[in-house]
């Protein structure tokens, strides 16, 4: 039983933090499409509506993630949207892209392009999709 408050209890704090992370750059995303665009890949057909379109997914799924009815759904799309970006976060990296007049180094994107795999749990363990690294009980 104390396993079980303890998973649930760091499943709430991760989705509370993951909605407002997530609700965050959306509305950036929304407010400010041209400082994303230099990271679109060029294979991306139409990339103001892609980015303006991640935006609303971003807001979609973190309000999903509080909605317990659309959670699991939620997480699921929230992990194959982290998964959907990462060739941006790729492009930033290889191509040393400035945002916002700067160049930021391998400091920052080693461990961005590393923690990508962190988000893709995240989102699924925040929307109850899995439970790892903490296990349900058995049931017998």
């Amino acid at each position: 039983m104390g396993s079980e408050r303890a998973r649930e209890g760091w499943r709430t704090g991760l989705r509370l933090v993951l909605a407002l992370v997530y609700i965050t750059v959306g509305i950036i995303h929304l407010r400010s499409p041209q400082g994303f665009l230099p990271i679109v890949p060029d294979w991306v057909p139409w990339p103001t509506e892609v980015v303006l379109a991640t935006g609303v997914a971003e807001i979609l799924g973190a309000i999903g993630l509080m909605v317990p009815r659309l959670r699991w759904w939620a997480g699921v799309g929230l992990a194959a949207y982290a998964v959907g970006v990462y060739p941006a976060n790729i492009k930033h990296a290889m191509e040393g892209v400035a945002l916002g007049g700067d160049v930021l180094g391998w400091g920052y994107h080693g461990p961005r392009l590393a923690f990508q795999p962190v988000f893709v749990w995240w989102a699924l363990f925040a929307g109850s999709v899995i439970d790892w690294p903490f296990k349900r009980k058995s049931q017998v």
